[in-house]
């Protein structure tokens, strides 16, 4: 799948809305999460450690979201009261990229921007508009946080089935959460009030 077949799929995109943050307040977030270039490079061994992957990790985190109806409640359908099978498979269509999208990641311009996007894409300024869905008006914040961590938690089986050394999987392990962590402070801009994010 290419990235130019994933509808709603927007990274480096002109009608991506650009993020309120400079790249010098990227920089002070990666000191404030102990984030270096060992950990880009740590991130790029999981690129081709996840690549055939994808598909069994979003398959025991759909798995999790599935079974807790309040994760679930953010893809109801309010006119049927069901989950929006629809919605869920376009989300899952570009969560499988953000896999790959953490792994290549060039903390650029246009990685700042899209985390913006994301942001927006779960709050109420733009939660439903690029699936037409039907469903809740925003994703709780305080579930965006929480989930961070059985998606790293939940991520170290996969990084250690390619016969990497338990230092090499702790090495990308520990990027992830580091990068995951950045996502999740970035995506919770547009939730925050302005002048105190």
């Amino acid at each position: 799948m290419t990235t130019s077949t994933i509808p709603g799929y927007d990274l480096g995109a002109p009608g991506v809305a650009r993020s309120p943050l400079s790249l010098d307040d990227l920089d002070l977030l990666k000191k404030s999460v102990l984030f270096t270039e060992e950990d880009v490079k740590a991130l790029r061994m999981s690129l081709d450690v996840l690549r055939d992957q994808t598909e069994a990790v979003l398959d025991v985190w759909y798995g999790f979201i599935g079974s807790n109806a309040h994760l679930v409640q953010p893809f109801i359908d309010k006119k049927s009261g069901k989950p929006d099978a629809n919605y869920l498979q376009a989300v899952r269509k570009r969560f499988e990229q953000w896999i790959l999208d953490t792994a290549a990641a060039n903390y650029d311009q246009k990685w700042l921007d899209y985390q913006y996007e994301i942001g927006l894409r779960h709050c109420r300024a733009k939660k439903n508009k690029t699936d037409n869905a039907n469903a809740s008006d925003v994703v709780p914040l305080r579930y965006i946080l929480a989930v961070a961590y059985p998606v790293t938690a939940t991520l170290k089986p996969f990084l250690a089935k390619k016969g990497h050394s338990e230092q090499d999987v702790e090495r990308m392990h520990q990027a992830w959460i580091k990068s995951v962590l950045m996502q999740v402070i970035l995506w919770s801009q547009p939730y925050v009030k302005e002048g105190e994010f």
